[in-house]
């Protein structure tokens, strides 16, 4: 087998991190870094979901009712602050 050499570049606290859980683990950072490249290979891709962040089901909740609230032509709408403190003076 021949070996070479990868250099990365990464944050101290983030190596510190890891190499903390990776010694918990019974690894050191070159087995784990493997395991990923050989776990990439296998999977023939990132092994792993790469993805944007998701509201959660109260936030998609909030949006929801937000766009029906706006399609509602019963719901009164303001078009300022000032506007709408008027309203909420009375």
């Amino acid at each position: 087998m021949v070996t070479t050499n990868l250099n990365v570049r990464t944050e101290k606290v983030v190596k510190e991190k890891a190499e903390a859980i990776f010694n918990e683990l019974g690894l050191n950072m070159t087995t784990a870094i493997n395991i990923f490249l050989r776990t990439t290979i296998r999977e023939n891709g990132i092994p792993f979901d790469l993805k944007l962040s998701e509201p959660n089901e109260v936030t998609k909740a909030a949006i929801e009712e937000g766009r029906k609230i706006s399609r509602d032509k019963t719901i009164a709408g303001y078009t300022s602050v000032d506007e709408l403190m008027e309203v909420l003076d009375k």
